[in-house]
């Protein structure tokens, strides 16, 4: 029975926060610095963009949804245990007896760089489709978010994302599109067609610079936030690391600095920041306040190893706030 088919005709689904989904992968990577090919155990944990924005959002006190593919297999048991944990929603969440859970390895090649390689070919995940999107869920949600690699993994997940997207604009919830553009899995080309389309069918949209540039052209940050939000979204997020972001909301451009914090691993900073946007949007908070929750967000996520072990709760944003670089008792 597919994930559409469990809902129940006629009754509501319970009132939700944040519906996401995507391919959620296990997680592997080498404890040390170093080439992998010498690592003598690996560290095993759960990665996937959509997941760590729905993981962020629930730290955050919000109310999160994931739904995908996962095999019938104990890296598939791992993701659902571990998002079920963090209190995520998993309740139409899909388990495939036919496909494997997909793998990512994350080697920590030295101090600064960190090489992420996929093994997600044929994954259960990739089997993602149009029969396993929950419409009563997406309609109930304050915000539908979702991400480029969805349109990238296979031709059923495009049309499940497309499904998805048309539903919630269909019922009035906001979109939020992460571009997160994967170049294992499509062209430039290829990727900034698909993705131009997806931006003028979003609300909100988040993008690095390099992303952005896929779809619009300009030479600075402002200039890709005026040009991705001439496209359609009223709040576009252009994410620039350590030098903060620039974004253009409801019109007005807005320049928020990033915390100065020490970088233990670079991936995930991105989806901690549009959940910490994203938290503060649910509620009806200013786009200042967005802002500063998300640039938090993002710091708190680079100074831990993993891909989401890091997100901050709201006491966590407190203590940015109030005590850095200071030892509490």
């Amino acid at each position: 029975m597919t994930a559409a088919e469990r809902e129940s005709p006629g009754r509501p689904a319970t009132r939700v926060d944040l519906v996401t989904f995507g391919e959620t992968m296990a997680r592997l990577e080498n404890p040390v610095v170093g080439p992998m090919r010498h690592a003598r155990t690996l560290d095993l944990g759960i990665g996937g963009a959509e997941s760590n924005t729905a993981i962020g959002l629930r730290r955050l006190g919000a109310t999160a949804a994931w739904f995908g593919r996962v095999g019938d297999d104990e890296f598939g048991r791992l993701i659902t245990t571990a998002l079920a944990g963090e209190g995520v929603r998993i309740d139409h969440a899909v388990t495939d007896a036919s496909a494997p859970t997909a793998l990512l390895f994350k080697e920590r090649r030295s101090g600064t760089l960190t090489r992420v390689q996929y093994y997600r070919t044929g994954s259960a995940g990739s089997r993602l489709g149009p029969a396993d999107v929950p419409h009563a869920l997406i309609r109930s949600a304050r915000v539908l978010h979702v991400t480029g690699i969805t349109a990238a993994i296979s031709r059923t997940a495009r049309a499940a994302l497309d499904d998805a997207v048309e539903t919630a604009r269909d019922a009035g919830v906001p979109v939020s599109l992460d571009l997160n553009y994967r170049s294992a899995l499509w062209s430039p080309d290829e990727a900034g067609e698909s993705l131009r389309d997806l931006v003028k069918r979003a609300d909100l949209v988040f993008a690095t610079e390099a992303e952005a540039r896929l779809v619009v052209a300009a030479d600075d940050p402002a200039g890709l936030a005026t040009g991705l939000a001439a496209l359609g979204p009223s709040d576009v997020l252009v994410k620039r690391g350590a030098a903060g972001v620039v974004a253009s909301c409801a019109g007005t451009l807005h320049v928020q600095p990033a915390h100065r914090v020490p970088v233990i691993d670079p991936v995930g900073a991105g989806d901690a920041f549009a959940a910490g946007y994203l938290a503060e949007f649910v509620r009806g908070r200013p786009v200042a306040e967005r802002l500063a929750t998300a640039t938090a967000a993002g710091a708190y996520a680079v100074t831990v190893r993993g891909d989401w072990e890091g997100l901050p709760s709201r006491r966590d944003l407190e203590l940015l706030k109030s005590t850095e670089d200071t030892v509490t008792r």
